[in-house]
């Protein structure tokens, strides 16, 4: 898995896209240099376009994809995003967020991100999770 440089992904990004890929919570990883690098089937069901269709891309254009808005209707800038605080500010960020899905819908979310720091403290990127307000799992 190469990174959006060329160069190898880290181990905590390559472990947290295998965490990813086996989860039914909707997912995203964004690395060091701020690419999407990653969303599992889950999170692909929810925005409506498979990774494979979006590639890697910067998280900016990612953020711009979805018209990231507050619970009350106000454009969300990057930085003031969930996953725009764990970047910028190197910590936990939870907040409600409506975006836009690939075939125009609203939808409402509960997003945590956190910062993905390797055991030297350097940063690898942020894993953001995300709920649909309302939405409920089944008990097996």
């Amino acid at each position: 898995m190469a990174s959006s440089a060329g160069a190898p992904k880290s181990l905590p990004l390559i472990l947290a896209r295998e965490l990813g890929a086996n989860l039914a919570t909707p997912m995203f990883l964004i690395d060091a240099e701020g690419m999407l690098v990653f969303c599992n089937e889950a999170a692909e069901l929810l925005i409506g376009r498979p990774f494979a269709e979006l590639g890697e891309i910067p998280s900016l254009e990612f953020g711009e994809m979805l018209q990231l808005t507050d619970a009350d209707g106000t454009p969300l800038r990057r930085r003031d995003s969930p996953a725009g605080v764990a970047f910028f500010e190197r910590r936990p960020s939870h907040q409600m967020v409506v975006f836009t899905t690939h075939d125009g819908a609203r939808r409402t979310v509960e997003a945590t991100a956190y910062p993905l720091f390797g055991a030297a403290q350097d940063m690898h990127g942020v894993l953001t999770v995300f709920w649909e307000v309302g939405a409920t799992r089944e008990k097996r």
